[in-house]
């Protein structure tokens, strides 16, 4: 687990030890599903679900709470991104789960925002 950022600015600089970050720029491999100017998509490499792919920006940001507000807008292009994601991956039918974990208590253990998208078996309420 990674340890929580200590600085307040709001995320806006990539952290060096951030894996997420590392993912973005190369230097560790993942299976790549989608990218763009704004955001990566790879597949977890401990699925939680037959489909498991995260979401994330290109941009580091600590969690939801970090961004600024003028930098908001890309979450309704990762939204539609995770709805193509989830038509590609055959569960658009079906159902997927989008989560946003803000947080330790949530469960965030990779300080870098990100969006779990879910699918391909039945979902059970409440989630944690």
């Amino acid at each position: 687990m990674l340890s929580e950022p200590t600085s307040n600015d709001s995320g806006s600089k990539s952290m060096s030890d951030c894996i997420f970050c590392k993912i973005i720029k190369g230097e560790i491999p993942c299976q790549a599903v989608y990218e763009d100017d704004l955001i990566f998509a790879f597949d977890d490499i401990n699925p939680q679900a037959p489909v498991h792919t995260l979401i994330i920006p290109k941009q580091h940001y600590v969690s939801l709470k970090d961004i600024p507000e003028e930098k908001m807008g890309f979450i309704s292009h990762l939204m539609s991104t995770a709805r193509d994601i989830a038509e590609k991956k055959g569960i658009s039918e079906s159902g997927f789960r989008i989560v946003l974990n803000t947080g330790r208590d949530s469960g965030q253990d990779v300080f870098h925002i990100h969006f779990h998208l879910l699918g391909g078996r039945r979902m059970s309420w409440p989630p944690g």
